[in-house]
């Protein structure tokens, strides 16, 4: 049965009239004439279209913004997958905005706004690929059990010189001093200050477009920094962070450079992840259920763990979405190689920091920077959820190194990954089944992309050397 022909799981959303006469009014306010809609494809990518705010507020009142369907199964390159969970014919999905996500564009000249939208099918059901449903559906779980799940991404990335010429090797930019960033200035509040400028501007940006920053810090690699961002609700995170990467890269573009969020741009470098802290609260009382009255470690907090123990390796086409990605994970590069836990243990891919009860939690480490938040955070719930529900123990906290550990190893290859979550029907049914066939079908097509294409080391040692 199609995506079109099932009953509808929510009704179509109707904005009331004073609610669109209070947006109408907050845009003229702002001087605001253009207004971008745009939607999340699988590689975290903003889609969409630019429209005058005349065309934005009618199309509000009868549904009419649209974009083809395709565009949730275009591959990072530019390529679709159809075979049958899309029709070839591209359809067109109709847009609805979540109007809290409406915000100013401090970077445009003029005053542009843009708001972040769902995506519907005309007959009232959501359209399960879409990565920002696939997090709501993971979420609606666990309220249905009385859960509220509760995150804090990290982000890190780099900054690169523009290079002369296209598809040079990434450089390290000069900072305010002239000073070029030699790579060993972790924490270094000087390192941050090279670019303080820049950052300045991210901030600003971030205060603009209601994103909740909470510390910035020099990481290990040669103008490498990392944003923390406040702890609240999945889906509001994930839309801040989905806002947040585009920010930062167009912060860097104004300052005559790049911002890279490749999870491995430099070989001989640490790689670039994306942390997430993950708890979870009563629903109506709002008590953080990972802890007791005592502040001793909850059975609710040692299934969700046990169940990131199992199902992580599975959920590794979310975490570590492309080749590269796998380049980041390996021994003694503050990178995970496989699912053991430990306090205040940064080998292990799952980290529990030092906290009191109400803050009790744990950290994923295992998920790049290259990663679509949504979906990276939905797989990092969807496994905890398991675990709750499955009531998984998990293994004893490590107190020593992970990294030489043989045991609960994560897949080392891209496409053992994507077995791995394709013969998983508990994290199917939990993230969405038609979901994940698209994604993988979209994956494998970008991985054989990748594979036709020679590399430098065979164009190197092998064209005219055999």
């Amino acid at each position: 049965m199609s995506p079109r022909s099932r009953k509808a799981a929510r009704k179509l959303p109707e904005i009331p009239e004073e609610r669109l006469q209070e947006i109408n009014q907050w845009l003229i306010d702002q001087d605001v004439d253009d207004i971008e809609v745009m939607v999340s494809d699988f590689a975290g990518i903003p889609r969409g279209k630019a429209m005058p705010r005349l065309k934005f507020i009618e199309s509000l009142k009868t549904h009419g913004l649209r974009l083809p369907e395709s565009i949730f199964s275009m591959t990072v390159s530019g390529e679709y997958v159809y075979r049958g969970l899309v029709p070839v014919t591209e359809p067109d999905v109709l847009l609805v905005p979540e109007l809290d996500t409406l915000v100013l564009v401090p970077w445009q000249n003029e005053p542009t706004a843009c708001v972040i939208c769902d995506a519907w099918y005309a007959n009232g059901r959501a359209v399960t690929f879409n990565p920002r449903e696939v997090l709501r559906r993971v979420v609606s779980l666990y309220e249905a059990r009385g859960w509220r799940p509760v995150v804090a991404p990290e982000f890190e990335f780099y900054l690169l010189a523009r290079a002369d010429e296209p598809h040079s090797p990434p450089q390290v930019p000069r900072g305010r001093s002239g000073r070029v960033d030699t790579g060993v200035d972790s924490f270094s509040i000087d390192g941050v200050d090279e670019f303080g400028i820049l950052f300045d501007d991210v901030y600003d940006f971030c205060e603009t477009q209601r994103i909740a920053i909470d510390t910035l810090v020099h990481e290990a690699g040669p103008a490498q920094f990392e944003f923390n961002l406040r702890h609240g609700d999945p889906l509001s995170l994930a839309d801040q962070s989905f806002y947040l990467k585009r920010l930062i890269r167009q912060a860097a573009i104004k300052h005559g450079m790049f911002a890279s969020f490749m999870a491995k741009p430099y070989p001989d470098h640490m790689g670039s992840s994306m942390h997430i802290h993950q708890s979870v609260e009563d629903l109506e009382t709002g008590r953080n259920l990972f802890a007791d009255d005592a502040g001793e470690d909850t059975e609710l907090f040692h299934y969700h763990i046990g169940g990131l123990q199992k199902y992580l390796p599975a959920a590794m086409p979310l975490l570590a979405p492309y080749m590269n990605s796998y380049r980041r994970l390996g021994p003694g590069m503050s990178a995970p190689v496989n699912t053991h836990w430990g306090r205040e243990n940064r080998t292990v891919g799952l980290r529990v920091p030092m906290s009191g009860r109400e803050s009790r939690r744990v950290e994923n480490r295992v998920a790049g920077a290259d990663v679509n938040p949504y979906l990276a955070i939905a797989a990092s719930l969807a496994c905890g959820f398991l675990g709750m529900v499955e009531e998984i123990r998990p293994s004893r906290p490590l107190r020593k190194s992970a990294y030489d550990r043989k045991s609960r190893t994560l897949p080392s290859h891209y496409l053992e990954g994507l077995e791995e979550l394709e013969d998983c029907e508990e994290l199917a049914e939990v993230l969405g089944p038609e979901f994940v066939k698209l994604y993988c079908e979209v994956k494998r097509l970008e991985y054989h992309d990748y594979y036709s294409v020679l590399s430098p080391w065979e164009i190197r040692h092998l064209m005219l050397n055999i």
